[in-house]
């Protein structure tokens, strides 16, 4: 349990730098963070905890899948969605890689809406 809490708060850290640009909402009864204005299912990054793993769920890569190149194989298998990215540990490397591939994301996701 307090391994999963500490999973899910590294995720909500990693997500916290594009709180100033996003909002917060939900989805499906799921914490989320979208751009100010957007439609429920135009989410930045949604988070959800079950009992085994905290999964991170980025729309987002539907529609910017490059965001992915450069990621490792080990990231990669993280991936057990067409969006969901599962976490039943998140050590410092993987954190590291999970941080790099949401902002290879947000770039992608900022300009779309930003423009």
């Amino acid at each position: 349990m307090a391994a999963l809490d500490a999973v899910e708060d590294r995720i909500w850290t990693l997500l916290d730098r594009y709180r100033a640009e996003l909002e917060e909402a939900t989805i499906y009864g799921m914490p989320s963070l979208r751009w100010p204005g957007s439609g429920a299912h135009d989410y930045f990054a949604a988070v959800k905890r079950s009992a085994n793993k905290v999964s991170l769920y980025a729309i987002a890569v539907d529609t910017w899948p490059d965001a992915l190149e450069g990621s490792s194989e080990a990231f990669q298998k993280r991936r057990t969605g067409k969006a969901t990215f599962s976490f039943p540990t998140l050590d410092k490397e993987m954190a590291t890689e999970l941080e790099a591939f949401l902002e290879r994301l947000y770039q992608r996701y900022r300009e779309h809406h930003a423009s």
